[in-house]
């Protein structure tokens, strides 16, 4: 049985997908069962199981995670998240899985300038801890993310930004989703770490030369000190603080250790990972 965390979620969602275009059942968990049930396309529902689950609930958990061999693990970043997924970790390897899919991050490590990435290190240091299948997945910015930007982009064709023309990554979520799929139901691909990325990097003004491009009409990016920059994501985008402070940890490390792309995700699905310019298309009404 692979049982899905966060299958609300990008990644989750995705991965959710995924395995369901290979016919692949699979039980998701949900603190909203009814509310997934109801965004999947009737094929997927025929193949999940969806199961009323929460975190931070131990015992909804232990009881989710019951016959589970393989896990994928995502939860959405929040202060609580490093005490969550340890917890599941626990419950996991108690429960009898043998194998444990985490999304983490590129950074992961204890000394990280991101918080969040230090809180993955800890978590990836418990899973190894056990014996089992460890795979860590360590996917660079979500284009999903993106979307964020966009009310901005359209009311004033304007992107903010703390980049100082540093180059960004970007992976779109169902590439993602393909890639935990494969790892999922092709053992000779369990373990390790895997780096995911798109495959080009982007620095701001070439993510606004794109966007003008698309729709038309010029959008401009405008460089903010990281002071600035989390200011502007409090008062203008509504961010909690922890929040705005973790997508300026994000950008300034990508100013301190300039990416690239990896192939990784292409040799695990054997194509090409999407394009920012495709997914941006599919998107472009909520940038115009």
């Amino acid at each position: 049985m692979i049982t899905i965390m966060g299958a609300s979620g990008a990644t989750g969602g995705a991965t959710l997908r995924s395995l369901a275009a290979l016919d692949v059942p699979v039980r998701a968990l949900s603190r909203n069962p009814d509310r997934l049930l109801a965004g999947l396309d009737p094929h997927t529902r025929g193949l999940v199981e969806v199961t009323a689950a929460d975190a931070g609930d131990p015992a909804s958990m232990r009881a989710a995670l019951k016959g589970t061999t393989q896990l994928f693990l995502t939860m959405e970043n929040s202060p609580q998240q490093v005490e969550h997924e340890l917890r599941t970790v626990d419950l996991a390897v108690s429960s009898g899985v043998e194998h444990v899919v985490k999304v983490s991050a590129p950074a992961a490590e204890p000394d990280s300038p991101v918080a969040v990435s230090r809180g993955h290190h800890l978590i990836e240091q418990r899973l190894r801890a056990h014996d089992i299948t460890t795979t860590v997945l360590r996917p660079y910015a979500f284009m999903q993310k993106l979307l964020l930007i966009a009310p901005g982009v359209s009311a004033a064709g304007m992107i903010f930004g703390a980049l100082d023309g540093a180059r960004c990554n970007y992976i779109d979520c169902r590439d993602i989703g393909d890639v935990a799929a494969a790892v999922l139901t092709r053992p000779d691909t369990a373990g390790g770490d895997i780096p995911l990325t798109g495959g080009r990097a982007y620095s701001h003004p070439e993510l606004a030369e794109l966007l003008g491009t698309l729709r038309g009409r010029p959008v401009r990016s405008v460089n903010l000190s990281p002071a600035e920059l989390h200011a502007h994501l409090v008062a203008r985008a509504g961010m909690p603080d922890w929040l705005a402070a973790h997508v300026v940890e994000i950008q300034r490390l990508a100013v301190l250790r300039p990416e690239s792309p990896d192939d990784a995700a292409t040799r695990l699905i054997g194509r090409a990972p999407r394009t920012l310019e495709a997914f941006l298309g599919e998107h472009l009404d909520r940038f115009s």
